[in-house]
């Protein structure tokens, strides 16, 4: 004769009284009390860029609200970390690194594009006169506060390369303008 066991269900938690790993535990009948566990993982962002809309518990210098933060992972733990520098509108990460494990903060994060090129979905007009085309190519960076900025590309009349620049200063987009450029697959290709 067998029976149904419901599952007891234990929770481990971390200090910012998160749940950390979730088991549920089953008695099998007829198996001399043997149990199975099965091991439940955080909800975690996917790495990447994103902008923070509220500061993290229990690191809020280091973590306030509208600042750029990269989610990435190492040795299977996730991390979430300020940019470091920023090299030709692109930022660059490093140490220290600080452990992610509060899915409810997470969720508060505004995923971002990544940074790279793209094009733009319409013309841009500036107050003081001039234009960016339809269709031009732009670099994509962000600023600290997690904004985007687009640089578009040149091509320099005096220039002995076939090239594209892209300027150091850029401007700052809408979310509206950064959620709508439109992906474009610019090869990185490394000197030899």
């Amino acid at each position: 004769m067998s029976r149904d066991v419901a599952p007891a269900s234990f929770t481990c938690q971390n200090a910012s009284a998160e749940p950390a790993i979730v088991f549920q535990v089953w008695g099998l009948p007829g198996l001399g009390g043997v149990l199975r566990f099965r091991l439940e993982m955080l909800d975690l962002p996917a790495n990447g860029l994103y902008r923070t809309t509220t500061a993290m518990p229990g690191h809020e210098e280091l973590f306030p609200a509208s600042v750029l933060v990269y989610v990435g992972e190492k040795s299977g733990q996730k991390f979430v970390v300020r940019p470091g520098q920023n090299r030709n509108n692109r930022w660059f990460w490093g140490d220290p690194t600080t452990p992610l494990r509060s899915p409810t903060w997470s969720r508060t994060l505004k995923k971002l594009p990544s940074e790279g090129y793209y094009t733009l979905p319409k013309e841009l007009t500036f107050e003081g006169g001039g234009r960016w085309l339809k269709n031009a190519i732009v670099q994509l960076g962000y600023n600290a506060e997690g904004k985007g900025i687009v640089f578009v590309g040149e091509n320099r009349d005096n220039a002995t390369e076939n090239a594209l620049y892209f300027s150091s200063r850029g401007m700052v987009i809408s979310d509206e303008l950064l959620d709508s450029l439109i992906w474009a697959p610019i090869l990185p290709v490394k000197q030899t």
